[in-house]
């Protein structure tokens, strides 16, 4: 009786945890089909940002701050976002963009009162917009 008992449990509990784990499968290919929609609102984000010269500076940042959660999601080894940057060039097709968009952001960072051109504003902007294209973080067209 014991024994039988024992077995119920130990198969009750396998069974729990193999419901559990189907359950976080599904959950979490939930969540990357929404990805790129997630991503897609927080870019009209950044882009509202860019209606006033003020904000500029904040648009930068937050664009290169999406960046980095796209690089995390795809799973690129690094420490921080330089060493994941250099980890994905290979799969970005505007490497130049993209590391001229960490540096300002870095820069902005750094430098609160730094003044910004809009042609570096829409060149960092065009190139991390093309490296969430890349990633397959973003797919408008």
């Amino acid at each position: 009786m014991k024994t039988s008992l024992l077995i119920i449990i130990g198969a009750s509990a396998a069974t729990l945890v193999v419901i559990v784990a189907v359950a976080i499968l599904i959950f979490r290919s939930k969540r990357r089909r929404n990805y790129p929609a997630i991503v897609h609102e927080k870019w009209l984000d950044v882009q509202r940002l860019c209606s006033s010269k003020e904000t500029w500076a904040l648009a930068v940042i937050n664009a290169d701050k999406l960046l980095e959660d796209a690089l995390k999601r795809t799973r690129f080894k690094g420490k921080s976002i330089g060493e994941r940057l250099v980890a994905a060039q290979r799969k970005l097709s505007d490497n130049d963009g993209v590391w001229f968009a960490h540096n300002l952001s870095k820069k902005l960072i750094a430098e609160t009162n730094s003044k910004l051109r809009e042609a570096d504003v829409k060149k960092a902007l065009i190139g991390v917009r093309q490296a969430l294209r890349d990633l397959g973080a973003m797919n408008d067209k």
